[in-house]
């Protein structure tokens, strides 16, 4: 069995219409607070969330817009809901981050690893009352240094529940380089904790859904969870507004304002040496360009790498991103306070 390569393009279509709709409104100030967003890691939901059934439960971190867009979630409710407004998903309440549908056993958090508690609840009800059935858990590298995560690793292989952990590394714990907090190759700590475990490009929607067939199917048959790695590219950063992608992108305009104070606290008489002073601001600039540049390569969006095994039917496509299109603007244009 194959998948449907153009309902997958679709699907993360979709969400990067509507992502992108929402970024637009975040600029005009009509969003409060931060905002993330699932840019780049559309490859890596779709190919999962494709194989979900009734009945089966998600479990989130901060980047929830996706996968519940992908999860059948009303898009109208949602986009309301980051807007604040009382017909939103929870009433207004919980902006972009906690969010929680109980129609569709779907919930996020914004603190980090909290997606592995709950998937591992989601996936004990499941082994108990709807045989058959399974959790997902979407978190970031990151999160893995989290203590709730590994517990949540250990007692789901101890009580062979029916969960798949999905990992989505982009290499970035916000500004921390992957290397410089995790000490072994996260597939090795995952199989230490008895998980089935795979890596996989996350750029490649069609290799992801193979590998989350896999372990779906491992689950459903009683035969435990599994740990899915899949590699991926956060496009704007850790999220909207992000300094140091702001500061890399538009150096004169960012870095201007604070250059007069940085120059002096150098120059100070008092304090450590020049050179021990200098070390974290050429520190700030080498992560900042090393994270910009990794989002510059169109190769490393999943949209690209999808849209290309679609090219030979270029009339079929160009009506399918038209009608994509529309319909996000006529969300956005329902939706929008005047």
């Amino acid at each position: 069995m194959l998948p449907d390569v153009w309902t997958l393009y679709r699907r993360m279509l979709f969400s990067r219409r509507f992502e992108e709709a929402v970024h637009r409104l975040w600029d005009a100030g009509l969003i409060s607070a931060e905002m993330h967003l699932s840019m780049g890691e559309e490859g890596i939901v779709a190919g999962v969330l494709d194989h979900l059934q009734p009945g089966d439960a998600l479990a989130l971190d901060h980047r929830g817009t996706a996968p519940l867009l992908m999860h059948g979630i009303d898009p109208e409710r949602l986009l309301r809901e980051c807007l604040g407004q009382e017909d939103g998903l929870c009433n207004g309440w919980g902006g972009h981050m906690h969010l929680f549908s109980r129609e569709h056993l779907a919930a996020s958090s914004g603190i980090v690893g909290a997606s592995g508690p709950a998937a591992v609840g989601f996936a004990l009800a499941a082994q108990h009352l709807r045989p058959g059935h399974l959790a997902v858990a979407f978190f970031g590298e990151g999160a893995v240094n989290q203590g709730m995560l590994m517990e949540s690793f250990n007692l789901a292989v101890a009580w062979k529940l029916p969960v798949v952990f999905v990992c989505k590394d982009n290499g970035w714990a916000i500004y921390t380089p992957r290397e410089r907090a995790i000490s072994t190759p996260l597939i090795d700590r995952a199989a230490g904790f008895g998980l089935h475990t795979t890596s996989v490009d996350g750029r490649d929607v069609t290799a992801v859904w193979e590998a989350a067939r896999d372990a779906q199917t491992r689950a459903r048959e009683g035969r435990g969870p599994s740990f899915l790695h899949a590699r991926c590219v956060h496009l704007e950063g850790h999220l909207l507004g992000d300094p140091l992608v702001r500061a890399v992108r538009q150096p004169l305009r960012e870095i201007a304002p604070v250059f007069g104070p940085m120059l002096r606290a150098v120059t100070r008489r008092q304090g450590a040496p020049v050179r021990q002073r200098l070390g974290p601001l050429r520190e700030v600039g080498t992560r900042g360009n090393r994270l910009v540049s990794s989002q510059r390569a169109s190769d490393d969006d999943p949209l690209v790498w999808t849209r290309k095994q679609l090219t030979g039917e270029s009339d079929r496509l160009s009506t399918l991103e038209a009608e994509v299109t529309a319909q996000v603007n006529d969300i956005v244009a329902r939706v929008q306070p005047e």
